[in-house]
């Protein structure tokens, strides 16, 4: 079978090659100059003070957490609607996830979920900025602390104690580079953030991630753990702390830095291939569209997805994809709830507090990711949407 429309594919210039074979020719491979170039391009993008860039989006989010101290336990908030990486990094660092809903139209967290689930255990909030979807990352913060201090209130805590109980956020914005609230980049609003540089991000460095943060602090624990725990102010072979082989080369970031420089121009040319679809698809019936814009900021577009409606089941979505795949153009599901993940449901974790995720298990059943990339074309889209309708009416005849 052959996919002649496939679900995504890097946009790669000829001034991408060009960038990694000048690094091909010095003897600067790992550590060298051009990581600190790109680190310093992304804090010049986001606002941030610090970047710390990493071989993965998941190493990224590793060091974030690691950074913060958190002891073993530790409550975290996060949703259940994402990828397996961050249940992944919370169960390797010894915390306790602890699951909320989604808003089905943004995909996202709302901040009222977040405080509702919010307790006296709850350590780190892990704000994810789905599909790349803002979330509004200021509001989590503010309704979380003042829940707590409401309740911390109602409980006669003692002023101390409440000073003493910080929630952390950290941001999953692997999703999301260029996305924006309120008029600032995502990414710089809690502790730290987290981007990802997959070959189908929206802008790639092969392999890669960055965590930024405005604090010393965690960006100095960061560097540490990146680099088998070195401490940059001891002599190289001194290991300071118990850290990861998590290094960038240079080049990867001889690349990300070629495309960062266009993110932009790719960021409006999603913007108007996400219109492209919503037009075409507004004729096809069965479906819901994401919305084009966002209540809190700027979508920054990292795949178009779509949800069959609520008359679709599960296996009926599977088999609109296997029609699509067949007729050449991959579309693809996104995402299996973490909750029910085999990880999560083992005996290691069945004493986990069942909490009501009506809307992530409705919307992982019936959504569908179109093919999404820089250099999709307007016939490409039409032959994508003709596919899937004639796919969902083949389905409808079949039940």
């Amino acid at each position: 079978m052959k996919i002649r429309i496939p679900l995504a594919k890097p946009e790669i210039t000829d001034a991408d090659r060009d960038s990694v074979l000048d690094v091909l020719r010095t003897p600067y491979l790992s550590m060298g100059p051009k990581l600190a170039e790109f680190e310093q391009a992304i804090c010049d993008y986001t606002g941030c003070r610090y970047a710390i860039a990493v071989n993965s989006g998941t190493s990224a989010l590793q060091i974030a957490v690691r950074a913060l101290g958190l002891q073993r336990g530790a409550e975290v908030v996060l949703p259940s609607f994402t990828f397996s990486a961050l249940l992944n990094v919370v169960l390797q660092e010894g915390l306790r996830p602890k699951f909320v809903d989604i808003d089905p139209n943004t995909y996202n967290v709302t901040p009222e979920l977040v405080a509702a689930a919010t307790t006296k255990r709850t350590r780190l909030v892990l704000a994810v900025h789905t599909f790349g979807f803002p979330l509004d990352v200021k509001s989590v913060r503010e309704v979380t602390e003042n829940e707590l201090n409401s309740r911390a209130e109602s409980n006669s805590t003692s002023l101390r104690t409440r000073q003493h109980h910080t929630v952390h956020v950290i941001e999953d914005a692997c999703e999301a580079l260029g996305a924006e609230l309120q008029g600032g980049k995502v990414g710089t609003f809690g502790d730290a953030g987290v981007f990802a540089f997959y070959p189908n991000k929206q802008i790639t460095t092969g392999e890669g991630g960055v965590m930024v943060t405005s604090s010393e602090k965690i960006a100095s624990q960061a560097r540490k753990l990146r680099n088998q725990g070195r401490d940059p102010d001891l002599d190289w072979l001194q290991h300071a702390e118990i850290g990861f082989s998590y290094r960038l080369s240079d080049i990867n970031c001889a690349l990300g830095i070629s495309q960062l420089k266009r993110i932009e121009e790719i960021i409006a040319r999603r913007q108007k291939l996400a219109e492209m679809y919503d037009r075409e698809l507004a004729a096809v019936a069965g479906v819901y569209r994401p919305p084009l814009k966002s209540d809190v900021g700027r979508i920054s577009w990292f795949v178009y997805p779509i949800q069959l409606t609520k008359e679709f089941t599960r296996a009926d979505r599977d088999a609109v994809c296997s029609s699509m795949l067949r007729k050449g153009i991959a579309p693809s599901r996104y995402f299996a709830p973490l909750h029910l993940q085999p990880i999560f449901v083992s005996a290691t974790w069945r004493g986990a507090p069942k909490v009501g995720l009506t809307n992530t298990e409705s919307v992982a059943e019936r959504v569908i990711i179109l093919p999404f990339f820089n250099d999709l074309t307007e016939n490409e889209i039409q032959e994508v949407c003709g596919a899937l309708a004639e796919s969902i009416i083949d389905r409808r005849r079949k039940t």
